[in-house]
């Protein structure tokens, strides 16, 4: 197919209002790069729900890893009845399918997580809460982490989309006294007047990828990834990739606790072809008891010396303990997903 030959696009996501809202960032910029009347491409947009949207009751730490988020998607765009998927792109698996590829990262919303308290109560920090507060997240990396320094709060589970978690935090009889949330989301959704306080590195590190949106194309279809490469911001692409390689050397999905903060700075006169890139990375136990942290601040000149570079803090991380940590979560994971597959075949 030639560069200029009329074509349309389907872009898809899951089914939620924030999704469907960065969905339509995407088909935007994409527009506003390519005017129907000069390339004769068009686009449109598809939307269905995933298995992490159909099942809402249990924890993520026992459901699974990324994909979760992302499989059904994944066949319609390998089956062709879609051409581009939009994610958040801490939800895509560090490892895609045969026959996917990740196209264009675009840049990045402020990745850090947020405190958001109930409504009508006076508390602006976590340092404010009382003593046993109930403060709702379902990432086990914001509990690990946050336990460590705040061990006189309770973490309990919240699922559901924002508007959900938001209701059950401002029930009156609801157990939560805040949530903790990704910021980015928040802000998509204009709801970023919720934001009580950001809970920045070093106090809590953030996902990988956080804050960013991934658009994932067919490896062979030639068209969407040059399209793609128009939508990517190269900052953001470096930083992304070196996360991402990080969590794939520590073999970790979204359900584990591992935390990352990253920064890029251009070299002067480089025009965005050389800058120096600070990665840190952490592991910590699901109690909080153990944690592990590194950084490390090395110049970079590629997206692939960026996945270098995280790929080598993983391997710090492991051998100053993080394998130990995992290997205990994993463990622990397995013997809860037993207990609740035995309860769940116990009769009433």
């Amino acid at each position: 197919m030639s560069s200029t030959s009329p074509r349309n696009f389907v872009l898809a996501s899951r089914n939620s209002q924030l999704a469907q809202i960065q969905t339509n960032i995407v088909l935007a910029s994409l527009q506003d790069l390519f005017s129907t009347n000069e390339s004769g491409l068009t686009f449109s947009t598809s939307f269905m729900s995933t298995a992490g949207d159909k099942n809402q009751s249990q924890a993520l730490y026992l459901v699974g890893g990324k994909a979760f988020w992302t499989k059904e998607l994944e066949v319609a765009l390998k089956e062709r009845d879609v051409d581009m998927l939009v994610h958040s792109l801490k939800d895509v698996p560090t490892t895609l399918p045969e026959g996917c590829y990740l196209g264009a990262i675009l840049e990045r919303e402020d990745p850090v997580d947020s405190l958001v308290v109930k409504k009508d109560k006076p508390w602006k920090t976590l340092e404010d809460l009382p003593e046993g507060s109930v403060v709702g997240t379902s990432s086990v990396r914001r509990v690990a982490q946050l336990k460590r320094k705040f061990p006189g709060l309770e973490f309990l589970d919240v699922r559901g989309n924002l508007n959900t978690r938001l209701a059950k935090l401002d029930n009156p009889d609801g157990p939560y006294a805040a949530l903790i949330l990704a910021k980015a989301g928040l802000v998509r959704l204009g709801m970023g007047d919720r934001i009580t306080a950001d809970i920045a590195p070093p106090t809590l590190l953030y996902a990988v990828s956080q804050g960013a949106l991934g658009v994932e194309v067919r490896s062979d279809d030639e068209k969407a990834i040059e399209l793609c490469r128009k939508l990517t911001h190269r900052e953001t692409q470096w930083k992304c990739l070196a996360e991402r390689a990080c969590l794939r050397v520590l073999e970790g999905g979204c359900s584990v606790p591992v935390g990352v903060c990253s920064a890029l700075e251009w070299e002067e006169g480089s025009r965005q072809e050389v800058g120096v890139l600070t990665l840190t990375g952490s592991v910590t136990s699901i109690d909080g008891q153990e944690h592990v942290e590194h950084t490390l601040k090395e110049i970079v000149s590629g997206a692939t010396q960026a996945e270098e570079i995280g790929g080598k803090l993983a391997k710090i991380l492991i051998e100053t303990g993080a394998k130990k940590i995992l290997d205990a979560i994993n463990i622990d994971r397995e013997r809860r997903i037993d207990e609740a597959k035995t309860a769940d075949a116990t009769p009433a």
